[in-house]
């Protein structure tokens, strides 16, 4: 049986953050959540994978700067750098990617906006798919 470890947190919406005014306990506990939080994650998935086992992580992707998405693209950015890294130091054959995704076409519906601006859940989620089934490692997939 194929064990492997997806980690969606990044999928979680944070604030958009003004950096002027947000204060360094804001900025903090986003780090803590949605970088090192799955960080946390993979380190600790080491112990239970079996060999070349996988695991997958969850940043995500601005279509362009956004105000207020300092805290968001420092976030996706390190994570990214992270799987790079992390992929060279893993043991017995484990895997690690970042799937970075933008909106989602339903989701964006289901908020009442308009969905062609986003991608199909189904097209996200054969992204996943190829990081747990496929062969790569370290890479960083922006949908």
């Amino acid at each position: 049986m194929k064990i492997i470890v997806v980690g969606a947190s990044g999928t979680l919406g944070g604030p958009l953050v003004d950096l002027s005014s947000v204060t360094d306990g804001e900025f903090a506990a986003g780090l803590r959540a949605k970088l090192l939080g799955q960080v946390a994650l993979a380190r600790r998935a080491l112990h239970y994978l079996r060999d070349n086992g996988s695991i997958t992580l969850t940043a995500g992707t601005f279509a362009a700067p956004v105000p207020g998405g300092s805290l968001g693209a420092l976030v996706n950015a390190g994570l990214e750098g992270f799987v790079r890294n992390a992929a060279a130091e893993l043991p017995r054959g484990l895997r690690i990617n970042v799937v970075s995704p933008g909106w989602i076409r339903e989701t964006l519906v289901q908020m009442g906006a308009d969905g062609r601006a986003g991608t199909p859940a189904t097209e996200v989620a054969s992204h996943y798919l190829a990081c747990v089934n496929g062969e790569y490692t370290g890479h960083a997939i922006t949908v």
